[in-house]
């Protein structure tokens, strides 16, 4: 049965209104999903709405706000916080299964709540009872988390120069970063910043509080709509209820790490699923058979057709590899070990892998089955060979080779922080 009643997902999307200092908070709670099989049927039911103008959001880089408030108000950005706590408390497995469904349709959009679950899983891991109550219960109502963890100056990705300083009852925070996606959407930022006594905490600061001003700076050439620019922080007053011991996460054994990544190898997946999806529209509609073939159609090409075959195959062994390394992460969580979380380690790293291969060369094969006609500004297809070779970037793989083999011949287990 369809979810529309329930959600209230429109057909069409109101006209876009100016981006603002800061989005306005929800004038309504959000729909609170109930299960692992309403979060995979509200995503179906969003996919098609988020295709319908993902070009033209593209092309002409149009910041997808309204979109941004159907995907919150549809309940889906907190369907992994505890049933405890009024949530769904879903799989990891349905999380992967939900980012995919979504990726398929635009992974722009799908990215920007990417970083929201990592800081679930922080609060649910660090925060007191009271902080878990108060921040599960915002995202549930509808308030979006966004990001404000990496920087672009450090020498590698865990060299942070934001500082948290204590200042009577609360904290301020100064300094700056990038790849905030999702802040410029956000009515809390996550803050990563060292504390006076070099742990890492977070400190998760109202979008419009003074000193806190997002840059809409991104100018990657692809995931152009997911705005992950520059956050600047200008001693940020942060009140001491809304900061965590995320050191209790990040720098202990935990399943963090894993899971965020498991979120990337879904995009991944999806974008190969969208682009395999429109190379098959295309060859059926607009591609001609090469003149060789003898054939009518390019659906009869030979070449063709073992192009598609082995595509397919490649694409299923990483969809299949993602459910795996979903499985794998229920399980750890479940029973959480240097064991278990190696094992959720290195099933995430093979999906990853094989995710990115099936993305670079899903978007490859679109043009070269599709032909020279597929590369036209009104077909927006490049769309898809940008976001996969913009988002394929996060985490290289080339470690995940590295870390593979070492556990399987050496029994090394990865490295405990959260790029693997």
């Amino acid at each position: 049965m369809s979810t529309n009643a329930a959600l209230a997902i429109p057909s069409t999307l109101p006209e876009q209104g100016a981006p603002g200092l800061a989005p306005a908070r929800p004038t309504k709670p959000a729909h609170v999903i109930a299960d692992d099989a309403e979060a995979i049927a509200v995503a179906r039911e969003l996919a098609p709405l988020f295709a319908r103008e993902a070009r033209e959001r593209d092309q002409q880089r149009r910041l997808p706000f309204d979109e941004v408030d159907v995907f919150s108000q549809s309940g889906l950005w907190g369907i992994t916080i505890p049933k405890a706590y009024g949530g769904a408390g879903v799989s990891q497995r349905t999380l992967a299964r939900v980012f995919a469904e979504l990726a398929a349709a635009d992974a722009s959009l799908t990215q920007i709540a990417q970083n929201g679950f990592e800081i679930i899983d922080v609060i649910r891991l660090s925060a007191r009872e009271d902080q878990k109550r108060e921040l599960f219960g915002l995202v549930l109502a509808g308030y979006r988390l966004g990001n404000a963890f990496s920087e672009f100056k450090g020498r590698n990705v865990e060299d942070f120069s934001t500082r948290l300083v204590k200042q009577g009852d609360d904290y301020v925070v100064t300094g700056e970063k990038f790849y905030s996606t999702g802040a410029l959407f956000a009515h809390l930022v996550p803050i990563v910043a060292l504390g006076e006594d070099g742990h890492v905490y977070v400190a998760v600061a109202d979008r419009d509080t003074p000193g806190l001003t997002v840059v809409d700076d991104w100018s990657a050439f692809g995931q152009r709509t997911t705005a992950s620019g520059t956050v600047i922080l200008d001693n940020v007053v942060v009140p001491a209820s809304r900061v965590l011991p995320a050191h209790v996460v990040y720098e202990n054994p935990s399943a963090v790490g894993p899971q965020s990544q498991l979120l990337h190898a879904a995009i991944d997946a999806g974008i190969a699923r969208g682009a395999f999806n429109a190379t098959l529209d295309f060859i059926r509609h607009q591609a001609r058979p090469w003149i060789d073939s003898g054939k009518d159609s390019a659906t009869e090409d030979p070449f063709t057709l073992g192009a598609i075959g082995d595509l397919a195959i490649r694409l299923n062994a990483a969809e299949a590899l993602l459910d795996r390394a979903g499985a794998q992460l229920d399980a750890t969580i479940a029973d959480t070990t240097l064991e278990s979380i190696a094992l959720a380690k290195v099933a995430t790293a093979e999906a990853k892998v094989l995710t990115t291969d099936a993305a670079l060369l899903a978007t490859s094969k679109l043009f070269e089955l599709g032909g020279t006609r597929s590369t036209l500004g009104r077909h927006g297809l490049d769309r898809l060979w940008r976001d996969a070779r913009t988002h394929t970037l996060h985490d290289p793989v080339r470690w995940k080779y590295h870390a593979i083999g070492q556990f399987y011949l050496n029994g090394v287990h990865p490295p405990l922080h959260s790029w693997i």
